[in-house]
């Protein structure tokens, strides 16, 4: 069963059929050639239990909430007053880029929709200034991918739903690796740029008073931030009670700066219907994989697998993260999280490893299929914006970057607190 379903996954793939069909498929495949029952009686109650699920509306509202911010030019304001506080470096604006996708991605939830923000923003900057087009567009690409890492993330809340783990622990599980790559990703600019200083424009400086000004427009974006976590693990709102008071949040930080208006507020909701909408077939598609899979005894045949290949719990761990590092060659990001979770996690938590602490070493994995070719989206959605050059300046920008996220990989393995330490500390369950 194992090699049909994976040889069928890639087949229906290979024809370019979206991924939350393929996933009914292979459901209805499973049902068909490996049950016994007709598995195929239970998936209309199976999808009513799946989309009338309470912790999937954050799913929208997170969505909603970063259409707002990116829409309503917060994301202008923010560039400009982290520009000032981190240009002095080398690389200069390069680390505008990341700041800035560090701060979108601690409300927005979306990766693509962080990366396409600062693309928009900085790509103006970089001729300006004579930035090296390849690191400057590479470094936000690989910011982007921060937006699935930092809490609220969507990609979190959705391995949350699919493995039934406290989605207020993945978001402090999160928290650390996701500060941490931000850093990694300047500390590598700087050393590139240490060595090639003509790659990093010119490094500029401000007059301190105007820099202290300059926090004044960061301060929405933290209280934001501050508020939507803060009820979160103060126990005063779910998940999904805070994603909806950070919609509100947005929209007066919007009218604060007079960025709202009803094309504004069509856009914003016309952008939330297109995402969620993808994200749920997709979800729905998953869990029903999921279903019939379980009911068709995968775990038995994977546990069976495993014992004859007679790895060691860190073999295996080694074996999942080429597995991810190369599918994530050629399958989209969330696609390929809910396709793998069903056969991947059981049989990861039967070594004995935590299911928060692989979530995490999981996201890392699927932020580098954001920024690898052939399917890397972050890469498209920053030449969108370039609107000029040549697609494989951003692939070869996005590579040094590549290479601390593999670190951050190495680093989660040999020391899993890095992922564990705030969820013991703090709960959040």
């Amino acid at each position: 069963m194992i090699w049909a379903i994976a040889a069928g996954l890639l087949g229906l793939l290979a024809l370019s059929i979206p991924v939350g069909i393929v996933l009914f498929l292979l459901g209805f495949g499973v049902d068909t050639f490996f049950s016994p029952f007709p598995l195929i009686k239970g998936l209309g109650n199976l999808v009513w239990s799946t989309s009338n699920n309470a912790t999937l509306i954050a799913i929208p509202f997170f969505v909603l909430l970063g259409e707002i911010l990116v829409r309503s030019g917060i994301a202008t304001r923010t560039y400009a007053a982290l520009d000032r506080w981190v240009s002095w470096l080398p690389g200069g604006l390069v680390h505008a880029n990341v700041a800035t996708a560090t701060m979108f991605s601690a409300t927005s939830g979306s990766s693509v929709a962080t990366a396409a923000t600062v693309a928009t923003v900085a790509m103006p900057q970089a001729e300006k200034l004579g930035y090296d087009p390849r690191l400057f567009s590479g470094a936000i690409a690989a910011g982007g991918t921060l937006g699935i890492m930092i809490p609220p993330s969507i990609n979190l809340i959705v391995y949350g739903f699919l493995t039934q783990t406290s989605i207020p622990q993945l978001f402090l599980a999160g928290l650390v690796p996701g500060i941490a790559l931000a850093l990694g990703f300047m500390a590598i600019t700087v050393l590139i740029c240490a060595i090639r200083p003509e790659l990093g424009g010119t490094r500029r400086t401000f007059p301190f008073p105007e820099m202290l000004r300059a926090l004044v427009q960061l301060i929405p974006i933290v209280l934001l931030f501050t508020i939507i976590i803060g009820t979160i693990y103060k126990g005063w709102a779910t998940p999904t009670e805070a994603a909806a008071v950070g919609v509100a949040g947005a929209v007066l930080i919007a009218a604060m700066f007079g960025g709202v208006s009803l094309r504004m507020f069509a856009d914003s909701i016309l952008g939330t219907i297109k995402i969620t909408s993808m994200i749920m077939l997709v979800v729905i598609g998953a869990s029903f994989l999921n279903f019939t899979l379980a009911s068709a005894g995968l775990g038995n045949e994977l546990q069976s697998l495993l014992d004859g290949l007679g790895l060691s719990p860190t073999g295996l761990i080694l074996v999942v993260v080429v597995i991810y590092i190369v599918l994530g060659f050629f399958i989209e990001t969330l696609s390929l999280m809910v396709v793998t979770i069903p056969i991947i996690v059981p049989l990861v938590v039967a070594q004995g490893y935590d299911p928060i602490w692989f979530g995490i070493l999981m996201i890392v994995l699927i932020e580098m299929a954001l920024i690898t070719p052939p399917v890397g989206l972050n890469l498209y959605v920053v030449q969108g914006a370039r609107k000029s050059g040549k697609m494989g300046e951003v692939m070869v920008g996005a590579i040094p970057y590549v290479v601390a996220m593999l670190i951050m990989v190495a680093l989660l393995i040999l020391f899993p607190s890095i992922a564990l330490y705030l969820p013991s500390v703090l709960g959040g369950g």
